[in-house]
């Protein structure tokens, strides 16, 4: 039995898995508020003692840098260790491993239906793969192909400096270094991002927002608000701010292809790209996504898909598990 865990800063997915015939089979599974539980520890020996099933092996995606078994987690005030769990779930091994690297691992075990493609790219493609997933923060991961088997690793260029293309992001870079110090990636393409693209524009007297936007905003998910009014072409403002985040969106997940060289796809992750899968699936995106100059050629030959299934992540964690326990 192998205990996997998606742990987000709104969320934490846990689920019970077995192996049949080398494949993952999903026995139950539960979402608890991450911000009302002090630690993971607390979420995890709630979930098992519940449940009372016999736990193997454990194996969490955390949103998060892990290194040498532990993160603080930068949305939560939690730190987090494996030998601590294992040690809580009378276990010999569990692991922590980013949620991107999660969602990494859980790619190769989705079907045709778990995508929505946004370029079709070579019809055989082979080679490296990259992730990118903008939620909460702006996740980014690959796969190194060895010529048969894809091997997932984890990294942080979400963090990595924003790279405007326009006089118009020239500005919005400077706009957020003057807000935040530093402007990274996930300043732009997250969540928050939206946001602050679309005070940006309001800011510097590109757009005007209503008063029942505003208020809207104030009493829910402003970011939410911001899309959902794009989409319904309610707020001319937030559809300039959509659309720039999704400029923004397909130029780092080209600049990700071109540094891994992910001639085998490029997948879009994340809780945002199944909401606006309409207007990714516009021009816009791909446009910047091949907008490389002479690498042009390469990027239009590249595979990109979104990913619809929002376990990707948990299937992921219990993969990972099964691979290192010598299991699949």
């Amino acid at each position: 039995m192998i205990l996997a865990g998606d742990v987000g800063g709104t969320s934490t997915r846990l689920g019970f898995f077995t192996i049949e015939d080398r494949r993952l089979n999903l026995v139950l599974e539960k979402d608890y508020p991450s911000r009302q539980h002090k630690s993971l520890d607390e979420i995890v020996v709630e979930f098992v003692s519940h449940n009372r099933l016999a736990i193997e092996y454990a194996c969490f995606g955390v949103a998060g840098p892990v290194q040498h078994g532990r993160v603080e987690t930068p949305n939560l005030p939690w730190v987090v260790d494996q030998e601590t769990i294992a040690r809580e779930l009378r276990i010999e091994s569990a692991w922590l491993i980013n949620d991107l690297l999660a969602n990494t691992y859980g790619i190769r075990a989705l079907e045709d239906k778990d995508f929505v493609v946004l370029n079709a790219g070579s019809s055989n493609p082979i080679g490296n793969a990259a992730v990118i997933s903008a939620g909460t923060g702006l996740g980014e991961a690959g796969s190194y192909w060895d010529g048969s088997r894809y091997h997932p690793f984890a990294c942080e260029g979400g963090h990595s400096d924003f790279a405007p293309r326009s006089e118009l992001e020239i500005d919005l870079l400077k706009y957020l270094i003057e807000k935040f110090g530093h402007a990274s990636w996930e300043r732009v393409v997250s969540g928050p991002g939206l946001h602050n693209i679309f005070d940006f524009l309001r800011d510097t007297g590109r757009g005007e927002a209503p008063a029942w936007l505003t208020d809207e905003m104030r009493e829910k998910d402003p970011s939410a608000v911001i899309s959902q009014a794009a989409l319904e072409g309610k707020s001319e403002l937030c559809v300039h701010a959509l659309d720039m985040f999704i400029s923004c969106f397909g130029a780092e997940a080209g600049n990700l292809a071109l540094k891994f060289l992910a001639t085998g796809g490029v997948f879009v992750g994340g809780g945002i790209a199944p909401k606006i899968i309409q207007k990714l699936s516009e021009k816009t995106f791909v446009d910047a996504f091949t907008d490389k100059g002479r690498f042009k050629h390469v990027l239009e030959a590249i595979p990109v898909r979104v990913i619809l299934n929002d376990k990707t992540a948990l299937l992921g964690a219990a993969r990972c598990a099964a691979r290192r326990a010598s299991l699949i």
